[in-house]
């Protein structure tokens, strides 16, 4: 990130690929994790167009946004980031009681209006903890204080939710499937949920991440009350129990506590508990995606990569995502990263820190530079392989 694309990569290496084994066939294939660059990977390999709408950013400013409609005009894929991201804003504009996901409700209620049932949507780079209201909103869900009054889809919204209104909402909604890529495991609130762990990093100071987690908290049980009503046709008293949530002796599941509820803010948890979307491991989604599994079936070798190569990359990263899909077929995967710190391959065939040593990390982030570096490594990495 910052230094090479995953195509200058790509090209790198198979031109090397291609110098040494001039009857080989090489396929470079994009792939993302479900964070920045997923859109255009998606875009890449579905054929899908740009759809290039009007929206409003997390400060309900006026922003253009993209998004992707396949060819068959049934999927629609989303980044949420593009619409809701952080580097969308100022930092002074930075403040998740302010910030909503609303621009991210727009683009989806875009792309129903023009005939599409199915999204997949990465949801990471927010800059919100809205709980998902401001996307919610969008799509013609109503919000309602104590007093009857609509409230706006944003962090300060939480704590005052008293009811919730559906008879506005989008009938093709109803109709659709959501695919969300979620690589967080935190739980809507509480010390490990979205207002602790990330509205700091939005802009939250102590004072407010403890409003914030107290909203989603509560949030979480008007939500239940909502579902219990719509799906009993009455309203109940919210009573607590063993981790569920009782009305009436009835037992529904609360979703709050599920991983990845808190992802970019809380929207994970209304994906799931509004529009019963399924989360997925944002990798394991866009390889689905893109078929990667039936591309690699003929393949001798499989080369992948990230700019660091750490524990990290075993919770859910390019690089560990590709390895299990080939490990599968019995397909060697060799990974090359700008720095390495693991003490052994962890299952690849091998791994190789493209950067020297001795190198200072500015020097080795130019990309005239990485890019020596680069094929260097895979030259001489390759000088070891035998393929027939």
């Amino acid at each position: 990130k910052g230094c090479l694309t995953s195509e200058e990569v790509e090209q790198a290496v198979a031109q090397c690929l291609s110098a040494k084994f001039a009857n080989s066939l090489i396929d470079a294939i994009p792939i993302a994790d479900g964070g920045e660059g997923t859109l255009s990977t998606l875009m890449q390999h579905t054929q899908a167009t740009y759809q290039t709408i009007e929206v409003h950013n997390p400060c309900m400013k006026k922003n253009r946004a993209s998004y992707g409609i396949s060819s068959d005009g049934r999927k629609a894929f989303i980044e949420m980031a593009s619409a809701s991201g952080l580097p969308l804003i100022s930092e002074s504009e930075r403040n998740p009681m302010k910030t909503t996901t609303f621009g991210t409700g727009e683009l989806i209620a875009d792309a129903l209006d023009k005939g599409c049932t199915e999204f997949i949507i990465g949801i990471g780079g927010s800059a919100t903890n809205d709980g998902g209201m401001g996307m919610l909103e969008a799509l013609g869900y109503r919000f309602l204080d104590d007093d009857g009054n609509e409230l706006s889809g944003i962090g300060a919204s939480l704590s005052k939710v008293c009811r919730i209104d559906d008879s506005r909402v989008l009938q093709a909604v109803h109709e659709s499937e959501f695919i969300v890529a979620c690589d967080v495991d935190s739980p809507l609130y509480g010390p490990d949920g979205a207002a602790y762990v990330f509205a700091p990093q939005k802009g939250a100071d102590p004072e407010m991440v403890r409003a914030l987690d107290d909203g989603l908290r509560h949030f979480a049980e008007v939500t239940a009350m909502y579902m219990n009503s719509s799906e009993n046709g009455s309203s109940a008293n919210l009573d607590k129990k063993d981790g569920c949530l009782l009305f009436s002796g009835n037992v529904i599941q609360d979703m709050s506590s599920m991983p990845g509820a808190g992802a970019a803010g809380g929207l994970g948890y209304a994906f799931v508990t509004f529009l019963g979307a399924r989360l997925k491991r944002g990798v394991d989604m866009v390889l689905d995606a893109i078929g990667f599994d039936k591309m690699i079936e003929e393949a001798d070798l499989v080369i992948t990569g990230e700019g660091r190569i750490d524990a990290q990359t075993f919770t859910g990263k390019t690089p560990y995502g590709v390895l299990q899909r080939a490990s599968r077929q019995g397909i060697p995967v060799m990974a090359l990263a700008g720095l390495v710190d693991l003490d052994d391959s962890s299952g690849f065939t091998t791994i190789r820190q493209i950067t020297p040593p001795d190198m200072r990390l500015s020097e080795a982030m130019l990309p005239a530079v990485a890019s020596a570096n680069l094929r260097r490594t895979i030259s001489a990495l390759l000088q070891q392989i035998q393929i027939t």
